[in-house]
């Protein structure tokens, strides 16, 4: 369907097939090239006080102020791979301006949105939320019976759950179990409600991952990812018989966020940024978000290094360090191939009530290390790694000296009482106070000790945010997330070399906004090695692999089998080491070794690779589990298989030892299917080039197997 003569194009999208349309009076809307007009979305939603939405109901859209917005400009610019639009339109009632800037690259499959909005009007605007990308005309809803009778396919719904120990549960249901048909015609409106998913307080992936697509059956995807550590919400419904997507940062009504804007004064959403992918389906869409998530985080040699990690932590020492016990697990996880080597929690504990409500100082322990850290930080320096400690900057306990010190600004305070989670205070990082302690705590570790490896956690979810004068809690929560990210930068200005591993209980703060500027993320603080596979496979959906750091925990009373599994996978990402290695047999280490080497040969060809999912996206309980890496062309494919013994009480498959996986990018290729991990699998595979079918065997539940497919010519 061709533009209406009175509609002005203001920007496409060739790659994506989206344009932005001015009509004859200036409103402007967002969508698929060729829908009508009243399937795009209007450009930008704004919730105003005293002005709300022209269609009352749970979504955020159909915003009086949005309808009125009118085009007053636009300009391109274009910066190295970059190419940003942006579009100025402004409200004549209220003065309200807005800039919605839309970036892109030459080719690419993605579009980052973010907002700006600027009083130029006489008198306050209180903003209860804003959009930072909504556009319509996606795909058909379908419902309707088309000619034959019988109803038309509509898009498919996909969106992650995120828990404690649970992180990256994708689900999957068709948009019509969501969004139900209603009927529009004979009420002469769309329905009031619409599917939706946002983040509860600041642990930003606490309950869902701040991502989620579209699919049709003809294998087209759309996914979205908002970026924001501070409250996120996103929505899709159906506007004239067509999905619509509305992304958002905090607002009023979930996150307690509102914004008073006197004249002259600004506010800039948060960015998020919409991939789509015309063939391939999720998997197609998830490649080119990988993409874009490598060209906007920022440069950094660990991306590419991608060294060994070895952690004391899970299943080991659990927060419980010493001299004595931490020396003969360097020298056990160096011969294993580490190349850092990190002491978690409880380094600082010289507490005889216990660190956890004590914590803020981050002063080293003389009772658990009677000769100085600096014994052991040396220790690791002189096996060839880089030493690392565990860090929580944002919080500082109750009974910490510190919380007595620190002026009463520096922390989190709602109704002038501050807040306390779980024994501890929440800094704000706007106060020079708060944020001057942390550079000094960082200077010594990093500065003094040689230390060039922070794992900075948090485990606490604080609640909505912190009210600094007048402000909303929300709205202290997204400056501080700002302030926090700011500082995070300013430590790799000083240190361009440390790495920042960003944890928050596991996968609780799991967003790009995050991982655009730390080099590592803590995929789970799962300890149980059988529920690890689901995490482990789906943790490229919301991290890079380079960047998805998975637990491998080898215990000394392990069976081979169990060693292998634990190990295996975490060979596609960042293999973090744990497991007390001393206390292994011979062949037991050599196990280990075994499996470091292999992720050594692997690891070059991780940070140009793309994932995919042979067996589609696990499921919690999925017994066979398939994920893989693409590498670019003329580069090997690598894909790990899990088979998982049945849950309790799941039926019993006699021969449940065969799957048979489809690898279409490999269609007609003469491949070699070999195994690169381990080799005590018992794995067997069978390649079929006509079908790109991978018929893979495991006879034993509970193993793994790492493959490595290419032709015979790259083995």
């Amino acid at each position: 369907m061709a533009v209406a003569a009175e509609q002005t194009v203001l920007w496409s999208h060739d790659v994506l097939g989206l344009h932005a349309v001015a009509d004859s009076a200036g409103a402007v809307r967002l969508g698929v090239a060729g829908q009508d007009w009243d399937r795009l979305s209007p450009l930008v939603e704004v919730t105003v006080t005293g002005h709300g939405r022209t269609w009352s109901g749970e979504r955020f859209v159909d915003t009086t102020v949005g309808g009125r917005l009118a085009h007053r400009g636009r300009e391109t610019v274009a910066d190295g791979d970059r190419v940003t639009t942006t579009i100025r339109l402004k409200d004549p009632v209220t003065g309200l301006a807005a800039e919605i800037a839309l970036m892109t690259g030459p080719g690419a499959g993605h579009l980052r949105s973010q907002v700006r909005l600027v009083n130029e009007g006489e008198t306050p605007l209180r903003l209860e939320s804003v959009s930072s990308l909504a556009l319509g005309g996606l795909l058909d809803t379908g419902g309707p019976p088309d000619t034959g009778g019988s109803p038309t396919a509509g898009p498919t719904l996909h969106w992650a759950d995120n828990d404690w120990l649970a992180e990256c549960r994708w689900r999957r249901a068709p948009f019509r179990e969501q969004v139900v048909p209603l009927n529009r015609s004979a009420h002469g409106h769309e329905g009031r409600g619409c599917f939706e998913r946002s983040s509860q307080g600041s642990w930003s992936t606490g309950r869902h991952l701040p991502l989620a697509a579209l699919t049709d059956p003809a294998g087209r995807a759309w996914l979205w990812q908002i970026e924001s550590s501070a409250g996120w919400r996103y929505e899709t419904g159906e506007r004239e018989g067509a999905a619509y997507v509305a992304l958002f940062g905090p607002d009023d009504a979930h996150h307690q966020w509102h914004e008073t804007l006197a004249p002259g004064q600004e506010f800039t959403t948060v960015p998020a940024v919409l991939v789509g992918s015309r063939t391939g389906g999720l998997d197609a869409a998830f490649g080119e978000l990988t993409s874009y998530r490598r060209r906007t985080r920022r440069p950094h040699p660990d991306h590419t290094a991608l060294p060994v990690i070895y952690n004391d932590y899970m299943n080991t020492l659990m927060g419980d360090p010493t001299t004595d016990k931490l020396l003969p697990l360097v020298a056990a996880a160096a011969s294993a191939g580490a190349e850092v080597f990190v002491v978690d929690a409880g380094w600082y504990d010289d507490d005889a009530q216990g660190w956890w409500d004590a914590v803020g100082a981050w002063e080293p322990s003389g009772r658990r290390f009677p000769g100085g850290i600096r014994e052991v930080l040396d220790a690791v320096v002189r096996h060839g790694m880089t030493p690392g400690l565990w860090l929580e900057p944002e919080v500082v306990g109750v009974r910490s000296p510190l919380a007595r010190t620190l002026p009463p600004e520096a922390f989190f305070r709602r109704g002038g009482v501050r807040v306390t989670e779980h024994g501890r205070h929440h800094l704000d990082l706007r106060h020079p106070a708060a944020r001057a302690h942390l550079d000094r705590v960082v200077d010594r570790i990093v500065g003094d000790w040689g230390v060039g490896y922070l794992k900075l956690d948090y485990n606490v979810n604080i609640g909505a945010g912190t009210e600094n004068g007048t402000e909303s809690a929300g709205a202290g929560l997204l400056g501080h997330h700002r302030a926090h990210l700011d500082w995070l930068g300013s430590l790799l200005d000083r240190y361009p070399g440390l790495v920042l591993e960003n944890c928050a209980s596991g996968g609780l703060r799991m967003d790009h906004a995050q991982l655009a500027v730390t080099q590592v993320q803590s995929t789970s603080d799962q300890q149980d090695p059988a529920r690890y596979p689901p995490i482990a496979a789906a943790a490229a959906t919301a991290v890079t692999p380079e960047q998805a750091a998975v637990w491998a925990y080898p215990q000394p009373h392990f069976t081979p089998d169990e060693i292998a599994f634990t190990l295996t996978g975490a060979l596609q990402g960042r293999i973090h080491l744990s497991g007390f290695l001393d206390r292994m047999s011979p062949e037991q280490s050599a196990l280990v070794r075994s499996a470091v080497s292999a992720y050594k040969t692997l690891r070059p060809e991780i940070p140009a690779a793309l994932p995919f999912w042979p067996l589609g996206l696990p499921a919690w309980e999925d017994t066979w589990l398939a994920a893989g890496l693409r590498g670019p062309a003329g580069a090997a494919t690598w894909l790990t298989v899990w088979r998982r013994a049945p849950a309790p009480g799941a039926p019993r498959t006699p021969d449940d030892s065969t799957r048979t996986l489809p690898i279409p990018h490999l269609r007609g290729t003469g491949i070699r299917p070999a195994v690169h991990h381990p080799a005590t699998s018992d794995a067997t595979t069978t390649w079929d080039p006509t079908t790109s079918h991978l018929t893979v065997t495991l006879p034993r539940p509970g193993t793994a197997v790492l493959l490595r497919l290419a032709g015979d010519e790259d083995h």
